[in-house]
Formats: structure tokens, C-alpha cells, sequence
């Protein structure tokens, strides 16, 4: 087995303080391989970088067009958002329209990555509450889902229809059996695969605009969303939106928990899958960054870019004392 290589180096003066060992794919619409590090057939859970599999069956199923839902819906479907108010509203308007409350949503409370909602929850003593959590897109995608095929109310167990039409999302499009499953942190299901073979389903979605099928037309519309909407995929401030600003909507992009980066590129027909091994989101970030300005679809002097590649390390007193940036073999 292909040991993972080194991918991200963090400096501090002239002196290598860090380094961060990985395992990345690209690879072509026919799934082929265009280039690797370390070992594409690595197995890892993509965590929430492969939400917009998750939700597919949402779509192909007929419950998103039964529900009548937009653009902005099926990006939270695929979102881990910071629990900002233009997220948490948008969720509740969700749950309202499934005639649903707080207490259907499986995936857990979460206090809000974003400073004002974490902020004003403390103001007002009040509680993180489960339409906070960074999965509620999903999560409401799920229940959509649920209830268009009428299942019953633990949509998160592995057995449940929901999940069953995830998994099956999830194979077709890795072309790949799932070795099994973890439980996510949102307590859905997360299924294993390697990371070529994640870089596979993400070249389905970037030539999906190629195919007439219905799971094809479903992975147009998805992209689609992400890119209209990349500050309801991540936030302000988060790396997810501030690339695919950068992009122009270009390229959708989703990070997943323990360091994980996927890429759809379009108009290169192209997929990426990332994976640090010692689950470090600096390093991932970076190596994404590289890889995407290595492909021609990310200008490397972005205002974006140099939060993540080549990015400055400060004091506390605001002065540069080292960079983040990628290893010789992304440069």
C-alpha cells in the first residue's frame, strides 16, 4: 500500500515546524485517474464533503419538485453551515413548509459557528437548538425525502428508506460497494470508499450536464445550488464559500469533517477528493487550493487563495511570522 505523502508545510522563520501527509485523486469523466498522491485506494468516510450524494434521492425521488423546493433549499441539502441567521431562518421556513417543528430533526443541537448567532443565543440565554446544527440542510432534505415516501420518523437508521436510497445514491456514483459505515457526527450514516474513488463520483457530478438520466439531471441541479449559493453551503468566513466566490461559480467545493476536500469541476469534466490523514482542516484547505490553482480554475495571487495556500501565520500583535503552503509536489 502507497504510503500517504507529504502535502501541506507549515513554517515558522526558516525553521519547518509542521507537516501534514495526505492522499489526493483527480480524476476524468470516464473515471479515470489524472493525477494522485499517496494512495488513491485509501478507504476513508468523506464525511460532509458528500452531501450533495446524500442528496440526490431527493430529488430523483420527485419530493423536491412535489415540495416546490428552490435553489436555495437544495444548497442547504448539500451545506455544513455556520448556523447563521440566513441559514437557521431558512430552515424553518423548511421544517414550516413540511409542516414539521425542531423536534423531528434527528442530527442533535449545535451551538452556531457564527459569532453573531453564538453571540445573541448567549444574550438572550437561550439554548442551541437542532435547526443550529451545521446538517439541518440535510437533515431537512432527509425529512422531505421521509415524508414524500411516507417512511416512519427514525430516518436516520441504517435500514430506514431514507438511508437505503442514500447508499444506493452513494455506490452508483463512487461505481464502487461501500465497504460499510460509520455514524456521522449529525448521527446519519456515513458510508466508506476510497479516495479515488470519491474523485470518480465527483467527475460523475462535473460531466453530469452530459447525461439525459434522471440522477444526472438531479446532479445539474445540485451543483447548480452550490455554486448560485456558496454562502449557504459553508458562511462567511469559511473556506467553501470564500473559494467558490473566488471561482465565480465555476466549481462546487465541500469540505468534510477530519480534513476531507472534494472538487466538481464542469468545465474540466473533472473530480477531486482529498483526504489528510491526520485529519488537519489547515492542511486541507491548502492542498485543495493548490490542487485547483494546479488545474487552472483558481488564480493563485486571490485574495481567497492566500487565506488558505501561502497563507500568512501572524502574531498576536497582526505580524507575519511563518506561511502555510503547499509541499514541492502540489507546486
Amino acid at each position: 500500500m502507497t504510503q500517504p505523502v507529504l502535502m501541506t508545510e507549515v513554517w515558522r522563520g526558516d525553521l519547518l515546524e509542521s507537516q501534514h501527509l495526505g492522499h489526493a485523486v483527480v480524476c476524468d469523466d470516464t473515471g479515470q485517474v489524472v493525477r494522485s498522491w499517496g494512495d488513491p485506494e485509501a478507504v476513508i468516510y468523506p464525511r460532509s464533503s458528500s452531501k450533495m450524494i446524500q442528496a440526490l434521492p431527493l430529488i430523483t425521488s420527485g419530493a423536491a419538485d412535489k415540495y416546490g423546493l428552490t435553489k436555495e433549499q437544495l444548497a442547504l441539502a448539500c451545506a455544513s453551515h455556520s448556523g447563521a441567521a440566513i441559514h437557521t431562518d431558512r430552515v424553518r421556513k423548511w421544517l414550516d413548509l413540511l409542516g414539521l417543528d425542531d423536534d423531528a430533526f434527528r442530527c442533535g443541537p449545535q451551538d452556531p459557528k457564527n459569532r453573531e448567532a453564538h453571540e445573541g443565543l448567549i444574550r438572550s440565554y437561550e439554548s442551541p437548538c437542532q435547526y443550529h446544527n451545521n446538517c439541518s440542510g440535510k437533515h431537512s432534505g432527509f425529512l422531505t425525502l421521509n415524508q414524500h415516501m411516507g417512511g416512519g420518523p427514525e430516518y436516520i437508521d441504517i435500514a430506514h428508506p431514507v438511508q437505503q436510497a442514500c447508499l444506493n445514491a452513494f455506490e452508483e456514483t463512487t461505481d464502487m460497494v461501500s465497504a460499510g459505515f460509520g455514524i456521522d457526527g449529525c448521527s446519519a450514516p456515513n458510508f466508506s470508499t476510497t479516495v479515488q474513488a470519491l474523485a470518480r463520483a465527483m467527475a460523475w457530478f462535473a460531466s453530469a450536464a452530459d447525461r439525459n438520466d434522471r440522477a444526472s439531471q438531479a446532479a445539474v441541479r445540485l451543483v447548480d445550488a452550490m455554486t448560485l449559493h456558496p454562502d449557504l453551503v459553508a458562511g462567511e468566513g469559511r473556506a467553501c464559500t470564500n473559494l467558490m466566490r473566488a471561482m465565480e461559480g465555476r466549481v462546487a467545493i465541500k469540505t468534510g469533517a477530519e480534513a476531507v476536500f472534494i472538487a466538481i469541476i464542469p468545465e474540466k469534466r473533472m473530480g477531486v477528493a482529498v483526504k489528510i490523514a491526520d485529519g488537519t482542516t489547515r492542511a486541507s484547505e491548502c492542498t485543495i487550493a493548490a490542487i485547483l490553482v494546479g488545474l487552472g480554475v483558481l488564480d493563485a495571487d486571490h485574495p481567497a487563495t492566500l487565506k488558505y495556500m501561502n497563507a500568512p501565520i501572524l502574531s498576536r500583535r497582526n505580524n507575519p511570522v511563518g506561511i502555510i503552503k503547499p509541499a514541492k509536489a502540489l507546486r
